[in-house]
């Protein structure tokens, strides 16, 4: 009779199960044959027929890890805008070094605007009303009207200390006569007599003759 009830417990599960008889009792209970399943039983990791070996299966789970760690993260890319993307290539950096929006952002809205002797608007400004509207747009600080003033109200910092937001001051008609606001690279923006609101580098070689040094708040 035990014979009997196997061969249908078979017959019913198919190759996929075995019959294993209890000693105790009539009852025969099926359990999985391992070898013949193949089954997903955790997220990234298959179970193959034959794979008996537990270092394959931790170094198939390791090698899922790192696939995706190298992955980049997206929720970091959403947070950058388009203006961001612009000024890292047009400066040459990494779009994760600037990190403040704001600023990149009051450039671009200001960016071309020409410039006039005096001038603190966008119908015409010149270097350090640009500077001190700039400064108090993005950092909240108000700052003195002219560039002499803004250079002997800053601490003084070399090129090599310069970072983003720091002055750039120059002699271009004698004495502290022009600044700008340092970013990154080399790169500076400021309002020039020839192109007005724009962005240039401190090792050109009009600006790198001219550079006395840099000033921090």
């Amino acid at each position: 009779m035990k014979n009997v009830s196997a061969i249908f417990a078979l017959l019913v599960f198919g190759s996929l199960t075995k019959v294993t008889a209890q000693s105790s009792g009539n009852s025969i209970k099926p359990s999985f044959n391992k070898e013949l399943l193949a089954t997903n039983f955790i997220s990234d990791i298959s179970f193959t027929p034959g794979v008996t070996n537990p270092s394959t299966i931790s170094n198939s789970v390791s090698r899922s890890k790192v696939e995706k760690s190298t992955e980049p993260d997206e929720n970091a890319i959403e947070h950058i805008s388009t203006v961001q993307f612009k000024y890292a290539m047009m400066m040459d950096v990494n779009v994760e070094t600037l990190t403040d929006a704001s600023l990149y952002n009051f450039i671009d809205d200001w960016s071309g605007t020409r410039y006039r002797l005096g001038g603190s608007t966008k119908r015409g400004i010149d270097c350090s009303a640009f500077t001190s509207t700039l400064l108090m747009a993005v950092y909240s600080l108000t700052v003195p009207r002219t560039a002499r003033e803004q250079y002997s109200a800053t601490k003084r910092i070399s090129k090599d200390e310069l970072t983003e937001g720091d002055l750039v001051f120059f002699n271009t008609t004698g004495g502290v006569s022009h600044v700008g606001l340092y970013l990154s690279n080399g790169y500076f923006v400021h309002s020039c007599c020839s192109e007005g609101v724009a962005i240039n580098n401190l090792d050109d070689s009009y600006y790198s003759h001219r550079f006395i040094g840099g000033g921090r708040f």
